[in-house]
């Protein structure tokens, strides 16, 4: 075994003689409190050997795994971990340290059962921060249930930060209209999470979007006013707030004063991405005549304000500030450039983070898992999107790594199809020179499902491949998820890229993939080791399920595109299994989550399946 072959790669492991093997009933020592969350963590792994270890809290005393504080251990998150004959044992400066250790060795059991080879590991990662950014507003609002089982999953892979993009899904006091209909998430259930987040070594940093993309609270009437341009796009305010309007920053005001003080950590990410109508509507003149980067700067100086009146260090996407370097030299030393990019080669912006450094500004980068736009994940181009902007961000010396997984278009990508880039890009975070691709999904799925993962890796990679698998190139969305609602007339324009895509793909390739998807061998529920795991599969299930019905709804597509009427059987069995799609879709989307925008999805399904009926009984 070398470092390499762990899914998170450790930075040093030199091989010793011999091995350890778990006694029937060891004990797990440490003396220090936090030590007992990941001991007890190590201890259920045993008992799935057949091993009976019992944590105690202790310094001194024989014990299987032994945990000691060492200030020698440079770096809180640093850990030295050596296996003898004799046992385990783990010294770290910190809590986190001795956290991260234990992963290890969590690793280590599942490869190896209850042998143990002797080694000796120094590790530490390469990045200060590395995170997950979960949206929740684009349609499933997760359980809290859901969140914690999700932050412990993160924590084994060493990741120490997590985000929920809020858009409106919060039950604020002073604007109760806001996030009504989206099963808004309370403070208490904030809480809950963060205190969760807290014991396994993770900050829980607060996220609410505050310029741009704020087209749900905009389309309420007692807010359009505050929009740069009602109407922008078909919709009643815009997505864009007025930045010259005084009404904007006491909406923010409000909604940061009940939404800020919530998160312990020191960072607030504030957004302020994608403002696509500013300077095009009530900001004009002004754009005009201090130019457009100038006037984002001013309301982004206005957000900051608020920020320091709650004590936090303000974070934002980089995207529009970029668009505008010219406004890079008087943005304050303080505020964190979030840069994101999801484009296989980085080509957009990734290699542009040394810019933002450069500039004596802190920089996180913001890879993409590709899951969004997707049944089942655009899973190559997330895995070269990651390691392009690892690669970069560790050259310019970034603060770290926030794996960014959106839920565009309605959310129907599960978050099963996530959790492999999201250990791809805690790999790249924790250890990025080590990172071996060879291989890595079926470790992915060794640790992250156990003995029932089987052969499900060749199942996760065909899920992930529908974009190779149907000839097309990389892109932000997948055909199969953005052809599979809407009426057929949505794909009659020439000019439009569904068009284009439907167009390219072959009749044979998506009954090839329709083909493949069908005999993927995904584990039973039954065999699932906790909730999370058996919704898990039930996911992954659903997924190519959705995907199946996709291609189907292409290839009918495609034939009224030329002209053709689908055979009338065609049309009933696709009818029928949208309709049982559909059924599976709300049964497994509650697993996990609030109903939030589920009635949307099913709504623009039942669409198709009315169409297919009326088409069938021409």
């Amino acid at each position: 075994m070398t470092a390499a072959d762990f899914l998170i790669p450790v930075r040093r492991m030199v091989e010793g003689r011999g091995r350890f093997r778990w006694p029937r009933a060891p004990a797990l020592a440490s003396p220090t409190a936090a030590d007992l969350v990941p001991l007890g963590q190590l201890a259920r792994d045993l008992a799935a050997l057949g091993v009976a270890a019992g944590v105690e809290r202790n310094a001194f005393g024989p014990a299987a795994v032994r945990i000691r504080r060492d200030p020698g251990v440079t770096g809180s998150e640093a850990y030295r971990l050596a296996v003898s004959a004799g046992g385990v044992e783990i010294l770290a400066s910190a809590d986190s340290g001795a956290y991260y250790a234990v992963q290890t060795l969590r690793e280590l059991a599942a490869i190896h059962g209850r042998a143990l080879p002797a080694c000796h590991i120094d590790d530490r990662p390469d990045f200060a921060r590395r995170g997950v950014y979960l949206d929740c507003s684009r349609g499933k609002r997760p359980r809290v249930e859901t969140l914690k089982a999700l932050v412990e999953r993160l924590a084994h892979w060493k990741l120490n930060e997590f985000q929920l993009y809020v858009e409106n899904v919060f039950t604020w006091h002073r604007h109760p209209d806001i996030g009504r209909g989206y099963s808004p998430f309370t403070p208490e259930e904030l809480l809950e999470v963060q205190d969760h987040c807290r014991r396994h070594h993770v900050r829980f940093v607060g996220s609410l979007a505050s310029f741009g993309h704020l087209e749900k609270i905009l389309a309420l009437p007692a807010y359009r006013r505050l929009g740069e341009m009602p109407g922008f796009r078909g919709l009643p305010g815009g997505t864009t707030l007025c930045p010259s309007d005084p009404g904007a920053v006491r909406l923010l005001a409000d909604l940061y004063e009940e939404f800020v003080p919530l998160f312990e950590a020191r960072d607030f990410n504030v957004c302020c991405d994608e403002t696509w109508e500013l300077g095009k509507g009530r900001s004009r003149r002004r754009a005009a005549r201090l130019g457009l980067g100038r006037v984002y700067l001013e309301f982004l100086l206005k957000i900051r304000r608020l920020c320091l009146r709650h004590g936090k260090r303000m974070n934002a996407w980089a995207d529009i500030v970029l668009d505008h370097p010219e406004v890079l030299a008087d943005i304050p030393r303080d505020i964190v450039m979030l840069n994101w990019d999801y484009s296989a080669d980085g080509r957009i912006r990734a290699r542009r983070t040394r810019e933002i450094g450069g500039a004596g500004l802190p920089a996180v980068a913001c890879p993409g898992t590709n899951a969004w736009n997707s049944h089942g994940c655009r899973l190559i181009m997330g895995m070269r999107n990651i390691r392009c902007f690892a690669a970069e961000s560790l050259a310019c010396g970034a603060e770290g790594l926030l794996n960014t997984d959106w839920g565009d278009n309605g959310h129907r990508n599960m978050l099963a199809v996530s959790l492999h880039n999201f250990a791809y890009g805690a790999a790249h975070s924790w250890r990025h020179r080590g990172v071996r691709d060879e291989g890595f999904t079926r470790r992915f799925c060794r640790d992250a499902f156990g003995r029932a993962a089987g052969s499900m890796a060749a199942a996760v990679r065909v899920l992930g491949a529908a974009h190779e698998a149907l000839g097309l190139p990389d892109a932000n969305n997948t055909l199969l998820y953005n052809v599979f609602l809407g009426p057929s007339s949505k794909y009659r324009d020439a000019n439009d890229w569904r068009t284009r895509g439907l167009a390219a793909v072959q009749p044979a390739d998506l009954e090839a993939h329709r083909g493949a998807l069908a005999a993927l061998p995904w584990p039973r529920p039954s065999a699932a080791r906790d909730p999370f795991e058996r919704t898990a599969f039930e996911e992954f299930a659903l997924a190519a399920r959705l995907d199946m019905a996709a291609c189907g709804r292409a290839a009918a597509l495609k034939q009224l595109l030329a002209g053709e009427q689908p055979p009338r059987r065609t049309l009933l069995a696709l009818s029928a299994e949208t309709e049982a799609a559909a059924r599976e879709l709300a049964r497994v989307w509650l697993l996990g989550n609030k109903p939030s925008r589920l009635r949307d999805n099913v709504a623009g399904m039942r669409q198709a399946i009315r169409e297919y009926r009326s088409l069938a009984r021409t």
